[in-house]
């Protein structure tokens, strides 16, 4: 079963930027649809980003305009600019055509 590995976290200030990828180990998900989501403590999961096998991408209204999800044959990334207290979370990248999520990468936002 492929797995997903996720890379890219860490402690940025209010106002920065940060990327994050996802990387397929033992297979491929070039030809499914991939998502990014975030949970923060005592919070519900939340979507945040679709891309498609084509490259077409979605976003929550919380991120609009702010992140911009992209993959390549490889990887799915998320780049996050204009980083606010409130997308502190941990991310995690998910093959939603075979329900695999990876591990999760902690995203602090604090001065």
């Amino acid at each position: 079963q492929v797995q997903l590995v996720e890379s890219g976290g860490g402690l940025v200030q209010p106002g920065g930027s940060l990327r994050l990828s996802c990387a397929a180990s033992g297979g491929s998900f070039s030809d499914h649809i991939m998502t990014w989501h975030r949970q923060a403590p005592g919070q519900a999961r939340e979507w945040v980003a679709t891309v498609a096998p084509g490259g077409a991408t979605f976003y929550s209204d919380s991120v609009k305009g702010r992140f911009t999800a992209s993959r390549d044959d490889e990887s799915v990334y998320l780049q996050m600019n204009s980083l606010n207290e409130d997308d502190t979370a941990v991310y995690y990248c998910q093959d939603f055509d075979s329900t695999t999520w990876g591990q999760g990468t902690q995203v602090t936002v604090s001065s």
